[in-house]
């Protein structure tokens, strides 16, 4: 399973940098981040045996059947390494052994064992290994989880996969391609009626999201129904009007994953280890949908594209989060600043092309504030002084974006509006965080 060496084309980050870039930029993009897995996998195997683990036998055992099941079923290998869970967790398990493992030993390497597992289970070849327990469950990453039960105590357990497509469990034996059943809880997928778009819903795995405080339940089928008619609605909305942007989610986003949500509309959120996943609420409708995956595309894109291309430089002053934001409440670094306008610049994009398509002045609105916001914040970022040159580049094709938008033509009441919320969201910033330097057009 060798990691390859990976340059983002200059044609693709150009594309990206303006905004787009579709399914062959996406593509530059999600191969490194394949890679990046891998190393994390390959460091956690390798650092567990160097700082002799007590799970470091069960570790490279696991190690070894990934090597032999991807001889005969690499797809089967490549499809359950993809899954963002197990790169949060490889990528926390090779932090927790260069500093000493984690108290609660959720970077344990042996979870390793539970990845070959599914790996097993998807190739339909048998395999022995161990995975830890905890609470009396087994996390089988993009497959389900397994529950021994509370007599079951926390440790290494035993997995025995057989060729027949069962798996073996303490006293459990189950079949979980057969669905939910005793023992076994599957992870839940969720397709449009066109096929176009496939997501799984992970609301199970201890590493499907990275802020445990924001992280949402089990969700139950008819909440779970909810949101299989939103992402037909937002799908249907993206292949009739924002063909990028559904090329680039497709292409993206393989797992939802249910965080909390306001009292009204939505949360959405996307994490640097998790590349793929889109953490979000319920959504009330389609249209949320569609405008939450313009944005958070955006910053699964980013978060890519700075592994690969260093955009800032550090920031060494002795109040790194000074900067206003004209969609968050607190002062942000500049790094903050980056990933806002990006995904704002996707945002914007998107109510420009909706508002041809509806008949209420919200997409008017929308796009006439986030256009300016975005523009301005563009301004801030090229003043810092903190850009690379590459830095510069992208920030500059941003702003070129932006610029021919300010004046393309909004109905007068919706200006009026988009300028009240703006002037709204500045007064209550400022009242919280006293005045900052705040580029007007």
């Amino acid at each position: 399973m060798p990691p390859s060496d990976h340059r983002l084309p200059r044609h693709a980050l150009s594309r990206l940098a303006s905004g787009g870039g579709g399914a062959d930029a996406v593509r530059h993009l999600a191969a490194p981040q394949r890679s990046k897995r891998l190393l994390n996998v390959v460091g956690t195997m390798r650092m567990a045996a160097e700082v002799g683990h007590p799970h470091a036998r069960a570790a490279e055992h696991a190690y070894d059947v990934l090597a032999e099941i991807e001889k005969k079923s690499p797809a089967a290998v490549r499809g359950t390494l993809a899954h963002p869970a197990v790169g949060a967790w490889a990528a926390l398990a090779v932090r927790s052994l260069e500093v000493g493992d984690t108290p609660d030993g959720s970077g344990d390497p042996a979870r390793l064992g539970a990845v070959a597992a599914a790996a097993a289970l998807k190739s339909g070849m048998p395999c022995e290994v161990q995975a830890p327990v905890s609470g009396g469950t087994i996390m089988l990453p993009s497959l389900g989880r397994l529950e021994l039960g509370d007599a079951q105590d926390d440790g290494l357990a035993d997995l025995v996969v057989r060729a027949d497509g069962r798996l073996e469990a303490g006293e459990l034996c189950l079949r979980p391609g057969a669905g939910e059943q005793r023992g076994w809880r599957p992870l839940r997928r969720l397709e449009t009626a066109d096929a176009g778009l496939r997501v799984l819903v992970d609301d199970l795995d201890t590493f499907r999201w990275s802020d445990t405080a924001e992280v949402g339940g089990r969700l139950l089928e008819p909440e779970l129904q909810t949101w299989r008619a939103s992402l037909d609605a937002a799908w249907t909305m993206l292949r009739a009007h924002h063909w990028t942007i559904a090329e680039e989610t497709q292409a993206l986003v393989t797992v939802l994953t249910p965080i909390k949500g306001p009292a009204q509309g939505m949360n959405s959120a996307s994490s640097g280890d998790l590349f793929g996943t889109i953490g979000m609420s319920t959504p009330p409708d389609g249209r949320w949908l569609a405008s939450t995956f313009a944005h958070e595309v955006q910053h699964g894109k980013l978060n890519a594209i700075l592994d690969l291309v260093r955009l800032l430089e550090p920031d060494e002053s002795d109040e790194p989060n000074r900067f206003y934001a004209p969609w968050r409440p607190d002062p942000r670094p500049l790094s903050g600043l980056l990933q806002g306008a990006y995904a704002y610049l996707g945002v914007s994009g998107f109510w420009r092309r909706q508002r041809a398509h509806e008949s209420d002045l919200r997409p008017h609105i929308e796009f006439a504030h986030w256009r300016v916001a975005t523009h301005l914040v563009t301004g801030t970022l090229l003043d810092s002084g903190l850009l690379t040159t590459e830095g510069e580049r992208f920030v500059g094709a941003m702003r070129r974006t932006l610029t021919p938008w300010l004046s393309e033509p909004v109905p007068p009441a919706a200006l009026e509006i988009a300028r009240q919320e703006a002037e709204a969201h500045l007064s209550t910033w400022q009242a919280a965080n006293g005045s900052a330097p705040v580029h007007r057009l």
